[in-house]
């Protein structure tokens, strides 16, 4: 029996160089940036060869959201117009709602679950995570399943 592949989502910061290098020549394919392997790699100071090695292993987590319906988790404070500013942050990025799911209030706050496609969106999830997050009446907001 095959053994099943783990990820594991770490800071930059905590990578190895060649990693990042690998993830900036990929991103450069994609964009037109560079026109061949050759090129990206030359661009970014890497071997072909290390690009070979890493690059179906790595993979930028905002890269991670395209097709993707993702479920986010958020405690909100049990105030007017919180879950509406929350939304109205989904509806700037371009991600589609397809479902809310929110809990009676105790103790002044409400959990809200809402799941989204994220493909279309024009931001990362990362500055969506960060903007949601800076909502005033919002305690908590992060990934719950994607």
């Amino acid at each position: 029996m095959g053994t099943k592949t783990k990820f594991y989502i770490v800071a930059a910061d905590a990578l190895p160089e060649i990693f990042i290098r690998v993830a900036e020549a990929k991103r450069m394919l994609q964009t037109g940036e560079a026109d061949t392997v050759g090129a990206a790699t030359r661009q970014v100071g890497i071997s072909r060869s290390a690009f070979y090695k890493y690059k179906d292993a790595v993979q930028p987590f905002n890269d991670m959201k395209v097709g993707h319906i993702i479920t986010f988790y958020a405690m909100l404070k049990d105030n007017p117009g919180v879950l509406s500013n929350v939304l109205s942050i989904f509806a700037g990025s371009g991600a589609n709602i397809l479902t809310i799911n929110q809990s009676i209030p105790t103790n002044g706050c409400a959990a809200v679950t809402i799941s989204a496609e994220t493909s279309d969106m024009d931001q990362s999830l990362e500055e969506l995570i960060t903007t949601a997050s800076t909502v005033e009446g919002v305690v908590k907001f992060e990934i719950l399943a994607g």
